[in-house]
């Protein structure tokens, strides 16, 4: 009986492992978008980084980044790569290619140290339904906020595991959820959140910005500027064309009306002199006749 109960309490602890992904090691979450500097951290770090082996892996390859504390300098984006404090992996100016899985591995006398220390690298998205020469007041638009997530790492366990969310702001930092000019949507199969509206004319230059919060803790956004119409842009061109027309001609008018009122004068002045003969002129071609 005894025997019975310590194989079920057995079973039991290896189904909770494998529910829990857990290995011995935190898995660790990391959110980022464009542009922006992100540190992994190693959590299976010895004492001296010189055994530290960072591996990258996502669908398609699996890349040697580190090898015993150094970086790799035949691949790509060895550049933007460093190692910090604690044997963690700094990338710079990350890019939607940098996401996928890091795995922190210890090597002691060539043979591995221990379990590898996964970290997963998030990455967080905006577009736009409309190109911009659509985009004007009175058109509708929708943007659509993306957590690309590597590793087949499932939205909705993170939103029960991690606390994750999308959510939807102003440039005030305002939730928009709750504004009834707002459709807003969520979708966990592709872990998207979209938001749909119609523009204003004072949408010009607005922001809208989309957050990933864990735990209520904003981890990464993406911010979206509404850009400027081409049809309003169409208009001002117009306006600065008659302007341009509209001073030419009084430039023509200030200058050709002296100058008529000139020829004017001139012409008179020939067409008296032409009328106007001396007496002696007049007497001597009446003798002749």
């Amino acid at each position: 009986m005894a025997n019975k109960c310590h194989m079920c309490l057995l079973g039991l602890i290896i189904l909770c492992l494998l529910l829990t992904g857990s290995s011995g090691v935190d898995d660790t979450h990391m959110f980022c978008s464009s542009g922006e500097n992100v540190r992994l951290p190693c959590n299976n770090a010895l004492s001296d980084c010189t055994s530290t082996t960072w591996i990258y892996s996502n669908h398609s390859e699996t890349v040697e980044l580190v090898a015993g504390g150094k970086k790799k300098n035949d691949i790509e984006r060895h550049e933007r790569l460093s190692l910090r404090s604690h044997c963690s992996l700094n990338i710079k100016k990350v890019t939607k290619e940098d996401y996928g899985s890091y795995s922190c591995r210890q090597y002691v006398n060539g043979q591995q140290n221990g379990i590898d220390a996964p970290a997963y690298l998030h990455f967080l998205h905006v577009t736009s339904s409309s190109s911009q020469t659509e985009i004007r007041p009175g058109s509708s638009v929708t943007l659509s906020c993306q957590l690309y997530l590597c590793c087949g790492v499932s939205c909705d366990i993170l939103i029960r595991s991690e606390g994750i969310q999308l959510i939807w702001v102003n440039q005030a930092g305002v939730n928009l959820q709750t504004d009834s000019r707002y459709q807003i949507s969520f979708s966990s199969t592709h872990c998207n959140s979209t938001l749909t509206t119609t523009l204003l004319n004072e949408d010009h230059n607005r922001e809208w910005r989309c957050q990933v919060k864990q735990k209520n803790e904003l981890k990464t956004s993406v911010t979206y500027t509404i850009p400027k119409s081409e049809k309003k842009s169409s208009q001002t061109t117009a306006a600065a064309h008659t302007q341009q027309v509209i001073v030419i001609i009084v430039e023509i008018a200030v200058f050709a009306v002296p100058t008529v009122i000139l020829l004017q004068i001139i012409c008179a002045i020939r067409a008296g002199k032409k009328n106007s003969h001396h007496p002696e002129e007049i007497e001597m071609a009446t003798v002749l006749q």
